[in-house]
């Protein structure tokens, strides 16, 4: 029998929405850095996670960081343009569900979703197991956007909520066992 396969999404969003600025820049996530920094369970995460699977853009901005954070991961990269992998990077072009099940099959046990296009897909697909959000205390008035009209009706359960003394609120959940 195939072990179950977590499927996570763990992001910090506005509070109006928005994963990124219009020009994909995070900066707006340092108004939560604190020293030392707030323990919100994106180290022990990503721990447990064997797989990322990331969209082409958020891949693009990820290259551009000082260090590459997925250092020991299976990393796949959502893309039909060619890509030159400096980290040992897969690419894939198709449905995503096909991607998931080819992960299930593989022997994995826990992929982290990355990038608003992904996000979205895979809530749509309803692949997502799990799903934490952690909402800065910001408004952006524009940017990349998390969530589109396209989406269809899933119920969640919440397993867990914290305020931080930094402004960030943080809830997890699970997909619900019985959607209506």
């Amino acid at each position: 029998m195939t072990p179950a396969l977590r499927v996570s999404v763990f992001l910090g969003i506005s509070l109006d929405g928005y994963l990124a600025r219009e020009n994909h820049s995070l900066d707006w996530l340092s108004i939560v850095q604190t020293d030392p920094p707030e323990d919100t369970g994106y180290s022990s995460l990503m721990a447990s996670v064997d797989v990322m699977v990331l969209g082409r853009t958020t891949y693009d901005v990820v290259t551009t960081f000082p260090e590459w954070p997925f250092t020991g991961k299976r990393v796949v990269v959502l893309t039909s343009r060619p890509l030159l992998a400096r980290h040992g990077e897969e690419t894939f072009d198709g449905e995503l569900s096909d991607l998931v099940q080819q992960v299930r099959l593989a022997g994995h046990h826990h992929i982290y979703l990355d990038g608003g296009h992904v996000v979205r897909q895979a809530l749509q697909a309803g692949v997502v197991t799990h799903l934490t959000f952690s909402w800065l205390p910001i408004m952006l008035g524009s940017g990349i956007a998390l969530f589109s009209r396209t989406l269809t009706e899933q119920q969640w359960q919440l397993t867990s909520s914290q305020a931080f003394p930094s402004g960030l609120v943080q809830a997890s959940y699970v997909v619900a066992a019985h959607p209506r």
